[in-house]
């Protein structure tokens, strides 16, 4: 069982409906005692950083959250906010990240005006380092819907296991061991977010 944890931000039906879709049980909780017993956990986002540290903070999750992560060690996915979240800071706030990858969150500064910011739509990953959630990816054809306007930068190479080029490379999906983190939208990237979901459900 997958616990997509509700903390009042993220797009909580459209995941549960992707893992309904390919036959992978879930289920959406802002109970201590059911993410404490979960099997797998999801943390999604969407919104501001300090607005979300607030609401995990506000309602109690992050101790049980950090226990599931760090000594439990069950796969724990963060997707869009939920992925920066696992950051240590963000320049879009002030408060400390969950801190579960040796990472930080910048906000993407261009120039050139013809760079939209926030990064929206379509776009390709790269792979980059050999995961359990990339496993059976096609190299050359993974494309992800994305929606942010602050990335990224892990301090370890070997944290980022894909790279996304929008004005500069970032990564766009991370891990720590058992944590990992997708940038984009799996929820809405069709059948490569079905097949991120479905490896995920393997881990």
């Amino acid at each position: 069982m997958i616990t997509i944890v509700d903390y009042g931000l993220g797009n909580l039906g459209s995941i549960g409906n992707m893992f309904k879709r390919i036959g992978v049980k879930s289920q959406i909780s802002n109970s201590i005692s059911e993410i404490s017993g979960a099997d797998k956990i999801l943390l999604p986002g969407v919104g501001s950083f300090d607005h979300a540290i607030n609401e995990i903070n506000q309602r109690g999750l992050a101790e049980v959250l950090n226990q599931k992560a760090l000594i439990d060690k069950v796969p724990f996915l963060g997707i869009c906010l939920g992925m920066q979240l696992l950051t240590k800071s963000s320049e879009e706030g002030n408060l400390s990240g969950l801190g579960y990858v040796d990472a930080k969150t910048l906000k993407f500064r261009f120039p050139d005006k013809k760079l939209k910011i926030p990064h929206m739509g379509w776009n390709v990953t790269k792979l980059k380092t050999p995961s359990q959630l990339t496993f059976d990816m096609d190299q050359e054809e993974q494309r992800f819907y994305f929606v942010h306007s602050y990335y990224v930068k892990c301090e370890s190479p070997k944290n980022s296991i894909a790279e996304t080029i929008h004005g500069l490379e970032f990564s766009s999906m991370i891990q720590n061991e058992n944590i990992y983190g997708a940038q984009f939208h799996p929820e809405k990237s069709h059948r490569f977010g079905m097949k991120l979901f479905a490896n995920f459900s393997k881990i």
